[in-house]
């Protein structure tokens, strides 16, 4: 996959060209970036030399890997949220040893659950709760049947 340098986009912006000191895959950048970079590409490029037919098909099929690139994450995250929700909800009731998000190891049955949204595009968390404390899934440590299943 083609390399864009991160002073190249400084450059295209500026109307300048240095050489590339560190070069940034366009798998890291985000659609947003990207198409920022193309479009200040087409307006700085020199009307007496454009850009070729096949560069400009090269940059749009890594705008299509990137808008799939993208869907694929976004699909996955509400896949892996239903499946903790579903872990999760399986354990109401149960008997948990765990760690709890303020450091306390913990023992109790659980007796709800929360989906917690993150900031920054990050996926939302699920929570479960023993009386009053918050555990993530990751900190459990042991689970048993409840008093009420034995």
């Amino acid at each position: 996959m083609t390399a864009i340098s991160a002073s190249s986009a400084a450059d295209a912006a500026s109307g300048t060209s240095t050489t590339p000191s560190r070069a940034t895959s366009v798998q890291d950048m985000d659609l947003d970036s990207f198409l920022t970079l193309l479009l200040t590409e087409l307006q700085n490029q020199d009307p007496l030399d454009p850009m070729e037919n096949s560069e400009m098909l090269q940059q749009i099929g890594q705008l299509r890997s990137i808008g799939a690139s993208d869907k694929l994450t976004s699909t996955l995250d509400a896949v892996l949220l239903g499946q903790n929700m579903t872990t999760a909800s399986g354990l109401i009731g149960k008997e948990v040893n765990a760690l709890s998000d303020d450091g306390q190891n913990i023992s109790g049955v659980v007796d709800r659950v929360t989906v917690v949204p993150r900031e920054d595009n990050q996926p939302a968390t699920v929570k479960v709760h023993v009386g009053d404390h918050t555990v993530s899934l990751k900190n459990l440590r042991e689970i048993t049947p409840g008093a009420a299943a034995t």
